[in-house]
C-alpha cells in the first residue's frame, strides 16, 4: 500500500509539470562559432543568429559556466550577450539577439516562456540608458532596464506600460516566466531569485499576444548608442505548455512544494520573500517621455509626446516610440525591433 500510494503521489506531482515544446539550452553549443552555422539558406540549430553588429560573433557572445544560474544543473554553460557601440544592427541602436529556430508553433494556447538573467558582478556601465531584454516583436511583454523613475530596476512591461519591478543587484540571478495565454490574449509574470521556485508575482492582464514563432528575442537591445559595453548573462531558456514548471534548472517540478505551486491557474499573487518589489511613483500621464512607447498595435496609453520629442515609427504598425525630432529626420529609417 505504501509503495502504491508513493507511486500515485509521484505520478500526480509529475503531471503538474509542463511539457517543453522548445528548448533554448546552450548545451548543443560547444563554442560560439556554432551559432555562425545558422543562415537563411541553412536554418540549422536551435537559434537564428543575425541580429548583431559587424564584429565577429565572439565579440558579442560568450559561453561559460560562469554565465549560468548555478541552480540550473541541467545546463553546462550560460550565455553572455554583449552590447557596445559596434553592435548596431539595421539602426543606430545596439542589438545582440538570438531568435528561436523551430517548426513548433510557439503562439498557441497557454505557454510559459522561461529564462534567467544576471549581469556582471561589477554592475552595468550605462545604467541610465534604456535597454529592452527578452522581448517580442510587438513588445506585448518584455523586461526593461534604465526606465525612469526607477532606472536601476528590472521592470516588466506590457505594451510598454509598467506592471512590476525589482531592483537589479549585480551578480544576483533573476528567474522569469512569461505566462502567455494566446487564446485569451493575456500575459502574466512568474518570478524568483537564485534557486528559489517561481511564484506568480503579477496576474494576467490583457495584451495583444501574438507571435509567428520567430520573433522572441533572446538578448538585449539598447535604445541609445553609447560606447560603454554591457554584459548580460542568460540561461534556463525554454518554452513549455501548462501547467508551469516552478523548479529552477530541473526541467520539471520536483517535490510537493514545487508541485503545489506549479498550477498556472492560480488567481492570487504571491511576492517572493527575497525580493523587494518597487513601484514607480505616480507621474503625469498626459505626455510620454523620451524612449517610451507612444503608439502601435494594441497600445492604449498616452500618445502626446513630451517636448521637444515626437512619436516615431520604429516597427510599424506594431511599435512607435518617443524620439528626438532631429534624430528621426536625419535617420528616417524603419527597422525591426
Amino acid at each position: 500500500m505504501f509503495v502504491q500510494a508513493s507511486l500515485i503521489a509521484l505520478l500526480s506531482g509529475s503531471a503538474l509539470a509542463g511539457t517543453t515544446i522548445w528548448s533554448g539550452s546552450f548545451n548543443p553549443f560547444p563554442n560560439v562559432s556554432v551559432f555562425d552555422e545558422w543562415s537563411w539558406a541553412d536554418e540549422v540549430g536551435t537559434y537564428q543568429w543575425y541580429i548583431h553588429g559587424t564584429e565577429p560573433t565572439s565579440h558579442y557572445l560568450a559561453l561559460s559556466p560562469s554565465y549560468k544560474n548555478p541552480a540550473d544543473t541541467a545546463e553546462v554553460n550560460g550565455l553572455m550577450a554583449t552590447i557596445d557601440s559596434t553592435a548596431e544592427w539595421n539602426s543606430d541602436m545596439e542589438r545582440t539577439e538570438l531568435i528561436p529556430q523551430t517548426t513548433q508553433n510557439l503562439g498557441v494556447g497557454n505557454l510559459f516562456y522561461h529564462f534567467s538573467l544576471s549581469t556582471d558582478p561589477t554592475g552595468l556601465n550605462a545604467p541610465d540608458v534604456v535597454s529592452q531584454i527578452l522581448f517580442f516583436e510587438n513588445h506585448f511583454t518584455e523586461i526593461k532596464y534604465g526606465v525612469a523613475p526607477n532606472p536601476t530596476d528590472l521592470q516588466w512591461m506590457v505594451s510598454s506600460q509598467f506592471q512590476w519591478g525589482t531592483p537589479l543587484v549585480p551578480g544576483t540571478w533573476y528567474n522569469f516566466a512569461y505566462d502567455i495565454d494566446f487564446t485569451a490574449q493575456t500575459v502574466g509574470l512568474w518570478f524568483s531569485t537564485g534557486g528559489s521556485p517561481l511564484t506568480k508575482v503579477e496576474n494576467n492582464v490583457a495584451a495583444p499576444t501574438s507571435t509567428n514563432s520567430e520573433d522572441f528575442h533572446v538578448g538585449v537591445l539598447r535604445i541609445v548608442n553609447t560606447p560603454a559595453p554591457e554584459n548580460w548573462y542568460i540561461s534556463g531558456v525554454y518554452i513549455e505548455n501548462g501547467p508551469i514548471t516552478t523548479a529552477i534548472g530541473s526541467g520539471n517540478s520536483t517535490g510537493s512544494s514545487s508541485s503545489a505551486s506549479s498550477s498556472s491557474s492560480a488567481t492570487s499573487v504571491t511576492s517572493t520573500p527575497t525580493t523587494t518589489i518597487s513601484t514607480p511613483s505616480s507621474t503625469p500621464t498626459a505626455t510620454v517621455p523620451e524612449y517610451a512607447q507612444c503608439g502601435g498595435t494594441g497600445y492604449t496609453g498616452p500618445t502626446t509626446c513630451a517636448s521637444p520629442f515626437t512619436c516615431t515609427a520604429i516597427s510599424p504598425p506594431y511599435y512607435y516610440q518617443v524620439s528626438r525630432k532631429l534624430m528621426r529626420n536625419l535617420l528616417n529609417i524603419e527597422f525591426e525591433s
